[in-house]
């Protein structure tokens, strides 16, 4: 069966065992590609290297499945590191934190965001919901807080405003604890993504750049009129 992970052994290493996940985190399986955390489990408890190696590009998933390999990483019986391959978003965010190194490509990107649904009901069920979602959101703030030098509210804007985040960016913020110049193993089609991401950022940083300058002299002007006028 086509899996979206695959667990090799490393031919450049020793005693090393490389899980790479590319695909959708999932627990429903309507194709052979996709499967949850139930399937790796196995797998990993397989695993005789002390030292696993997990390769990430992923656009993520189902927070369920997400918590539920971060939690099976974390009780892996060795060393875990955490390798950005391209994107890790939403869901496999959550599974690139599992590292006790995290390494990012300049050329890879996280993406963080609170956690949605499909919903339908009254304003009573609603209201539900959306508590509901509050709570399902906070185990993911909370293996971000261990894993960053951010405070919870940060976290939570950032969550709010579904951010990506650069190499650089996540290397300040302690998402990452290295960054290197390898090229990730990215698709043509999530290269040129990467590229978009990264010039929004920048158009972004100018107009609130531009704006500060245009506020400032506004006051300037305010207090300080040209004689003559």
């Amino acid at each position: 069966m086509n899996k979206f992970y695959q667990v090799v052994k490393s031919e450049k290493e020793d005693d090393v065992t490389e899980l790479i996940i590319h695909g959708d985190i999932t627990s429903y399986k309507w194709d052979g590609s996709e499967v949850g955390s139930f399937d790796l489990a196995k797998e990993l408890n397989d695993i005789q290297s002390n030292r696993l190696v997990v390769r990430i590009n992923s656009y993520g998933g189902e927070v369920s499945q997400g918590l539920g390999i971060y939690n099976l990483l974390k009780s892996f019986n060795g060393e875990v590191v955490t390798l950005n391959d391209g994107f890790a978003c939403s869901a496999a965010s959550i599974i690139f934190m599992a590292g006790s190194k995290r390494i990012m490509p300049k050329s890879s990107l996280l993406m963080i965001h609170n956690a949605w649904t499909y919903a339908a009901g009254d304003a009573n069920e609603l209201r539900k919901i959306a508590e509901d979602l509050e709570k399902v959101t906070q185990p993911s703030v909370e293996i971000y807080k261990l894993n960053s030098k951010l405070s919870e509210s940060e976290i939570k804007e950032m969550l709010n405003k579904e951010t990506w985040i650069s190499a650089d960016e996540a290397l300040t913020y302690g998402f990452a604890t290295q960054v290197i110049d390898e090229e990730p193993k990215q698709s043509i089609g999530d290269h040129f993504l990467y590229k978009l991401v990264m010039e929004n950022k920048e158009l972004k940083k100018q107009v609130q750049n531009d704006s500060n300058i245009e506020t400032k002299d506004s006051w300037k002007s305010f207090f300080n009129p040209k004689k003559g006028k």
